[in-house]
């Protein structure tokens, strides 16, 4: 069974912004839509661009390399359906975020 990871604060990720994490060897991109915490794979399918350091417009990240884009509540793109990145579920216990692979 996965456990919790703890990868920072609510204090730490201000509402349209990401950032990078890494867990056991897994980089993983967290977002703040709006209050809402969000967490995908930090590599772009396409060629492997960090999304985390991409632009967050409303749910979307657009990968800084290529902009290619995909949906951070689900993994998807809007572009073609068919291409997906992970997602991780995050949890907000009191002020501190997690994340369980």
């Amino acid at each position: 069974m996965a456990t919790l990871t703890k990868v920072g604060t609510v204090k730490d990720l201000l509402p349209g912004t990401a950032k990078v994490v890494e867990i056991d060897g897994h980089e993983i991109a967290l977002y703040n839509v709006d209050g809402r915490y969000f967490a995908t794979s930090n590599l772009c399918p396409h060629q492997g661009g960090p999304l985390g350091e991409g632009t967050l417009e409303g749910n979307t990240v657009v990968c800084p390399w290529h902009a290619w884009v995909f949906d951070v509540t689900d993994g998807t793109s809007p572009v073609n359906p068919r291409v997906r990145i992970p997602c991780y579920p995050v949890t907000v216990q009191g002020e501190e975020l997690f994340i369980r692979l």
